[in-house]
């Protein structure tokens, strides 16, 4: 049986695992419950690692959308999602989603829907915009967006 974590190690390591990568109050809920510290000392800690900027949710929100976007090509109502679930305020949302710009968010959806459409079968150009649809939306992509891009494309 692994050892007791006290509330001053489970401090120490919440605030070393906030300074290798961005870590939102969630993740670190999340974390001291794993640990079986009790909820005062788990407020005690998130309320030193806010204060002490450990954890910025306006950081984490900006960092998480940059990654969702450029690495998972993520769309903004599934990043939205994911970060709503993670209990990160809906005007912290809306800032870092601001800061993907628009003309490269449409470039990365025609993109990506143009390598799908090389990878799926199907029987007429209704079922290929309806499958690659479904791809986009499954991505988070809005659907006025998709239905645009997926119009543009050559079938």
């Amino acid at each position: 049986m692994a050892k007791q974590i006290t509330a001053e190690e489970a401090k120490a390591k919440a605030a070393g695992m906030c300074s290798l990568a961005e870590k939102c109050v969630h993740d670190i809920s999340e974390k001291l419950k794993k640990w079986n510290i009790s909820e005062e000392e788990a407020g005690h800690i998130i309320s030193f690692l806010l204060k002490e900027k450990f954890i910025d949710e306006k950081r984490y929100a900006r960092f998480f959308v940059q990654d969702k976007h450029k690495f998972a090509k993520w769309g903004k109502t599934k990043i939205a999602f994911a970060l709503k679930n993670k209990g990160i305020a809906q005007s912290d949302i809306n800032e870092a989603l601001s800061q993907i710009e628009d003309d490269n968010y449409q470039e990365q959806i025609e993109a990506l829907l143009q390598n799908k459409l090389k990878t799926i079968k199907y029987k007429d150009k209704y079922d290929a915009r309806a499958k690659l649809f479904r791809f986009g939306a499954s991505r988070g992509f809005e659907p006025n967006i998709l239905t645009k891009i997926i119009e543009k494309i050559e079938i």
